[in-house]
């Protein structure tokens, strides 16, 4: 076999707890016999067979001067050697690909050996067995296959351990590995081909530090009870796997433990064992997502160095222990999707390091402790999916570090307490308790509010006028109250991409154009009074008084109109020898300043762009749908009046013109043309069948017609379109507001970059600063401090965008959870969008994969961390760099992969 050139050798970091043993071990080695000359030169030999080093093929150096090798020159005399002998090859990181050869079984003097990330593929080879003074061994994050030689427990002085990250090695873990009784490390996680039961053998190694079997979906059977001879061991991590049985009481015994991960084994039942509580050291414990039962042991109060505590999604009964409340070391706690009874205990209000507590879909009863106020670092509170009581205390609001606040579907009552002091809330829901009174003015201070849901709830009186202050909001729900008055307008703080809900209420009067233009006719629904022009609401009646303006306002339009033909008449006359536009002009080129080509048919064809051809509001002006006499459908979007006026929106309006004017991509919409007179101003572009990919996504119908293939096409058009802007445009274009709702489909579902109105052209020579532009939730992060634009700014939103696609809905979530410790937990199969079935072939299930890693990518706070679009454009031609199992794949492990 060939392998490939190889780098120049990084420097291996290895963790903290095994950098002193290894120091120790590979400074030392084991004693060995003087080497001969023959032995030296078969050594030489065997190297250049193994073509790792081709480049060296006409070099006569020794083989101790190559890349990654470093020899022993000493202790050994001239007359036994004439050369040294090689101790140690590194060759992680290089680019080699290709199968480990049978040769390496003649390094016999070999103490150090790793090859990591370096592609390698094919089996393990049976002759690793002779190198017999090997201390340190890592070959993780390759592609190798078959199973794992048992020869591999001939070496005996071995410390240090690491075949993760193969996911095509296979077969049982061997019990000869319980020969390697120097082993302090041992890393056989992300084989997801490895099956079997865990080998009881494992017990004798009682030098193991760390012991990292997780990720491997086929190792099955019981936690075998020998593990707790391990008691030097300070790591353990056994998740995602199909352990079954119970967890055995000698667990106990592990007292050196800091991190012990069980979780994701969906079979691991029965009681978590009291001697859990002997474990003093414990930093992290993670029992989630099991099948666990009984209650939870009173001796957990003991683990007062604990910070993470999940027990999430278990059948764990009885109720909360007030021995928790001892753990005043706590960062994040997670009891949530049991069968959790009684009350929350008051003493939970003295883990005054709390940031993170879910507490969803049990079924506690009783009050929401005054103690509460104490926990003044919380970040997330959920207790939603319960049975609480009373009303909410007041004390809440001393968490002034809240972002999200969940206490919906429980039994709460009483009025909404003042919200003004949390500052930093970004989702606030109470929906489905029975809270009365009124929507507290003070609601308005909360700038950083993008969800705010009141839904199913006793309030009345009217939505307070401050509510327009929170320019953040994108999901309202007040539905199911007894809410009256009008709605006021709400365009200053609702954005494109956001949802509302105003039925079931007692509203009447008439729906602002912004709303009912954007949002279905069923979010208004069921109200007293509420009327509007849009088909499928209710028409407003028109008073004496209306009819009378309406009267006079058509005789003086009509007297311009017979003045106009008055003076049209006189100046087509003087123009006699004038070529004349004709009505049905050429629609398909760019328009003269003034308008005149087809103009007629335009205003014939919307009847003066009377309401019932609007299709929606965007940024700026209104988008209306015209059949013209050729039988073209385009859309309009016009400037109303008032933004004629508006030198923001007429400067967008013109720089939309002159953007789309200069490109022409088959991702980018067409600009059919344009009108520029002061009368009015609209431009035609191309009409798209299907609306924006937000709208899709949105409805449960077309997002199943959206399947894996047409979604990944979406997203590949929107690359090329953005690669096109980036690196084929001179000079290169930004958009600025690349988001689902700026993504066209037509028929077909191809997708087509618009909205143009806030893009600009990159000048190498300006400082590029600009005012913030942009739909809130795509914004790339740093243009909060630097308002200086770039490419990566559109890459950032492109992120989003990808995501959102592929998970059917804003990623907003999935951000909070990839910054908190938990990340490691989310799978791929967890984000996507749940109401298409995974994909069953192999390379759509590939392209999937590829689209997901790109966004994360993409996202990167560091702009400079973000590939760019030319770099994405050339990844999407080849596979994804995880390939299978599908379902076994992390976003962890996705955003640690190098693109």
């Amino acid at each position: 076999m060939e392998w490939c050139s190889i780098n120049p050798c990084r420097v291996l970091v290895v963790s903290v707890v095994l950098l002193s043993y290894n120091m120790l071990l590979i400074s030392s080695p084991p004693a060995a016999a003087a080497t001969t000359d023959a032995q030296v030169e078969a050594e030489a030999e065997a190297l250049r067979n193994s073509t790792w080093w081709w480049y060296m093929e006409n070099i006569t150096s020794h083989h101790c001067t190559w890349d990654g090798i470093t020899c022993n020159r000493e202790g050994h005399p001239v007359e036994v050697s004439s050369f040294p002998s090689l101790l140690h090859l590194n060759l992680s990181y290089s680019s080699i690909y290709g199968r480990i050869p049978d040769e390496i079984g003649t390094l016999t003097k070999l103490t150090y050996l790793s090859i990591s990330d370096c592609g390698l593929d094919g089996e393990l080879p049976v002759s690793l067995g002779n190198l017999t003074l090997l201390v340190y061994l890592s070959l993780n994050f390759n592609r190798i296959n078959g199973s794992i030689p048992s020869e591999i427990g001939n070496l005996k002085n071995l410390i240090h351990l690491d075949l993760s990250y193969n996911y095509y090695l296979s077969g049982a873990i061997p019990s000869s590995l319980g020969y390697l009784k120097n082993l302090i490390h041992l890393d056989l996680s992300h084989c997801y081909s490895l099956y079997g039961a865990i080998p009881s053998s494992l017990g004798y190694l009682k030098n193991l530090i760390h012991l990292d079997l997780s990720h491997n979906s086929d190792l099955y059977g019981v936690i075998p009870s020998s593990l707790g001879n391990l008691t030097n061991l300070v790591y353990l991590s056994l998740n995602f796997n199909r352990i079954n049985g119970s967890i055995p009481s000698e667990i106990g015994n592990l007292k050196n433990l800091i991190h012990l991960d069980l979780s994701y084994n969906y079979y691991l039942s029965g009681a978590i064992p009291s001697s859990i509580g002997y474990l003093k050291n414990l930093i992290h414990l993670d029992l989630g997502s099991n099948s666990l039962s009984s209650v939870i042991p009173s001796s957990l109060g003991s683990l007062t160095n604990l910070e993470y505590l999940y027990l999430n999604f278990n059948r764990i009964n009885g109720s909360i222990p007030s021995e928790i409340g001892n753990l005043k070391n706590l960062v994040q706690l997670s009891l949530s999707h049991n069968a959790l009874l009684g009350t929350i205990p008051s003493s939970l209000g003295n883990l005054i390091n709390l940031t993170y507590f879910h507490l969803i879909d049990n079924q506690i009863q009783g009050l929401i402790p005054l103690s509460f106020g104490n926990l003044t670092n919380l970040t997330h509170l959920y207790l939603r999916y319960n049975q609480i009581n009373g009303s909410i205390p007041p004390v809440i609001w001393n968490l002034k570090n809240l972002i999200h606040l969940r206490l919906d579907h429980n039994n709460l009552t009483g009025v909404i307490p003042s919200l003004g002091y949390l500052i930093h809330l970004n989702v606030f829901n109470i929906r489905r308790n029975r809270i009365r009174g009124h929507i507290p003015s003070k609601i308005g201070n909360l700038n950083n509010l993008t969800s705010l849901d009141l839904s199913d709830n006793l309030i009345d009186g009217k939505i307070p006028s401050q509510l327009q202050n929170l320019k953040s909001l994108e999901s309202l729900n007040l539905s199911h109250n007894k809410l009256s008055g009008h709605i006021p307008p709400l365009s200053i703080y609702i954005h494109k991409g956001s949802s509302i809900d105003f039925s079931h209420n007692d509203f009447e009067g008439h729906i602002p154009h912004e709303l009912q233009f954007v949002y279905p006719p069923r979010v208004f629904g069921h109200n007293k009074g509420l009327c509007g022009e849009r088909e499928g609401l209710p028409h407003c009646k028109r008073g004496h008084k209306t009819i009378l303006i309406i009267s006079l306002s058509t005789i003086l339009f009509l007297s311009f109109v017979a003045l106009g033909i008055l003076l049209l008449s006189r100046k087509t006359r003087r123009n006699q020898t004038k070529a004349t536009s004709t009505k049905n002009g050429d629609i398909f080129s760019v328009w003269n300043y003034d308008g005149k080509i087809a103009y007629e048919d335009i205003i014939e064809a919307t009847e003066d762009f009377d309401i019932k051809y609007c299709i929606g509001t965007g940024g700026y002006g209104s988008v209306y749908k015209a059949q013209l006499p050729t039988g073209n459908v385009v859309a309009l979007k016009k400037l109303h009046g008032w933004e004629r006026d508006e030198a923001t929106y007429l400067k967008s309006f013109q720089n939309e013109v002159q953007v789309l004017s200069k490109i022409q991509h088959r991702n980018i919409i067409k600009l059919h043309g344009y009108c520029l007179h002061k009368r009015c101003m609209f431009l035609i572009y191309k009409y798209m069948e299907r609306g924006s990919l937000y709208c899709v996504l949105s409805n449960e119908v077309e997002a199943l017609e959206l399947d894996w293939i047409k979604r990944v096409n979406v997203i590949k058009s929107i690359v090329h379109a953005l690669c096109y802007m980036h690196h084929d445009s001179t000079p290169p274009i930004i958009h600025r507001d690349v988001s689902s709702n700026n993504i066209l489909l037509d028929f077909k579902l191809d997708a087509f970059l618009s909205d143009f109105g806030t893009a600009r052209l990159l000048h190498p020579d300006s400082s590029n600063q600009t005012l913030l532009a942009g739909t809130y939730g795509y914004i790339a992060p740093e243009l909060a401090y630097t308002m200086a634009v770039t490419e990566k700014c559109d890459v950032y939103s492109f992120g989003v965008v990808a995501l959102e696609t592929m998970m059917g809905r804003h990623p907003r979530e999935l951000f909070t959870l990839l910054s908190s410790s938990s990340a490691q937990n989310i799978m791929l199969t967890d984000i996507l969008d749940s109401r298409l079935p995974s994909p069953q072939d192999r390379q759509v299930a590939r392209d999937v994969v590829l689209v997901v890693w790109l966004a994360l990518k993409c996202i990167h706070s560091n702009p400079r961390s973000r590939p760019t679009m030319q770099h994405i454009s050339s990844k999407l031609l080849i596979q994804s760099p995880f390939l299978e199992p599908f379902h076994g794949i992390s976003l962890w492990q996705l955003n640690i992969q190098e693109i």
